[in-house]
């Protein structure tokens, strides 16, 4: 008797905590110093090539975190950078795939009417150990390739401290 009655509290327990679990959940952010850290690898990737850019990085929820402007950037590359960081965050993919994928006729084309959507080169999501952390965003390089490779460089600079 004093078996089963302690196997079906046990049992009520396990449920309860099953239940709680559900009830919330935590994620991992970049900090604020570790989006910094990766901004300012893009930005002086592109400047060692010549090329005067915005850099933005974005948390999970598309909520821009660093925003980084060089000198003689234009101006519409703040608003381009963030939402090719914003868009590379939401879709979690390279805003080149994106390009390529939401072109008219596909079965993603109807990405391109979404406000901030942007299908142009030079956005990465940053992900580690499997988790979305944010995205990055780069532009004013000559052409989507290079904003990718300097967004890319960003990436690659904070790589150890994001694989937890």
């Amino acid at each position: 008797m004093f078996k089963k009655t302690a196997m079906l509290f046990f049992m009520a327990v396990s449920v309860v905590a099953v239940h709680a679990q559900e009830a919330v959940f935590s994620v991992k952010s970049l900090t604020p110093e570790t989006a910094l850290q990766a901004a300012k690898a893009a930005l002086e990737s592109c400047r060692k090539n010549g090329f005067q850019v915005a850099v933005a990085v974005v948390d999970r929820a598309g909520h821009t975190q660093v925003l980084l402007r060089d000198r003689f950037a234009g101006a519409h590359t703040v608003e381009a950078a963030t939402n090719k960081a914003w868009t590379a965050a939401s879709v979690r993919t390279s805003t080149t795939l994106l390009a390529a994928e939401t072109q008219a006729g596909k079965s993603m084309s109807g990405l391109r009417g979404i406000s901030k959507f942007v299908a142009a080169p030079g956005g990465l999501p940053i992900e580690g150990s499997g988790a979305s952390l944010g995205g990055i965003g780069v532009s004013g390089a000559p052409g989507g390739d290079a904003d990718e490779a300097c967004a890319k460089a960003g990436i690659k600079t904070i790589a150890d401290a994001i694989e937890f």
